[in-house]
């Protein structure tokens, strides 16, 4: 078992210290957020508080996830940055390849990218993208990450995608683990079929983790990855 340090909506300028504090008592890693804005109207709900609701993240301050990593990586040697979880679908997949890919290198490797999901519509309308087939928009951005992090040129003919053969440069000397976020049966689905690992949202809609658990490894089983290292983060938000 390995631990994972997480303090979001804090003042930003605690976080270097609080990154180097969590290094030197020997965390594992270190959990970054993501949360692109907050809509003055909204009729939307939060899947993981008991009552739906997000007014809880209003005029919390979330820096962008890769600027924050790149930051506490040159403050830090051995601790992992875990993004928790990034909000893919929000981004193009090359620029979120070429933004992870970045960061993993100036970090050594350092770097899991745990990705989701949004549970907003609004985050979808803001940035113009579709809400329906999100999943399958998903799946596509999945596969284009990982081969472009992975090196050499890469070409994507998708539904929702289309990457000429491209590379970038540089690119970390290690595999970047893709972590796959949420508790639906898609997003379990999703983890046990390709992802390195799974992120339990730590809190809210009384999801048991066990269940949950005992779900990925039952579908690790059927899609025949059983025997590959696979991680399970399960981060608690309680006291």
């Amino acid at each position: 078992m390995r631990f994972t340090y997480i303090d979001a909506m804090i003042d930003p300028r605690f976080l270097a210290p609080l990154a180097v504090a969590a290094e030197e008592a020997g965390y594992h890693s270190f959990a970054v957020p993501d949360s692109i804005c907050y809509p003055q109207e909204s009729d939307s709900t939060y899947p993981y508080t008991p009552d739906g609701s997000r007014e809880f993240l209003e005029d919390k301050p979330f820096i962008e996830p890769f600027a924050l990593i790149g930051a506490l990586s040159s403050v830090t040697r051995t601790i992992r940055f875990n993004t928790f979880v990034l909000k893919l679908p929000m981004r193009h997949p090359v620029l979120a390849a070429k933004q992870a890919a970045s960061v993993a290198v100036l970090s050594d490797n350092r770097v899991d990218l745990g990705v989701g999901l949004s549970p907003w519509p609004d985050d979808y309308a803001v940035v113009e993208v579709p809400w329906e087939r999100r999943g399958g928009r998903f799946d596509e951005q999945i596969d284009i990450v990982r081969g472009l992090t992975g090196g050499g040129y890469f070409s994507y003919d998708g539904e929702f995608y289309k990457v000429p053969s491209i590379k970038i440069c540089p690119v970390p000397t290690e595999p970047i683990p893709l972590l796959i976020g949420g508790h639906s049966e898609a997003a379990l689905r999703r983890a046990a079929r390709v992802g390195d690992g799974w992120m339990h949202a730590g809190f809210g809609a009384g999801d048991d983790l066990g269940e949950l658990i005992a779900r990925l490894h039952k579908l690790r089983d059927e899609y025949g990855r059983a025997d590959r290292a696979f991680s399970v983060h399960a981060i608690s938000l309680e006291a």
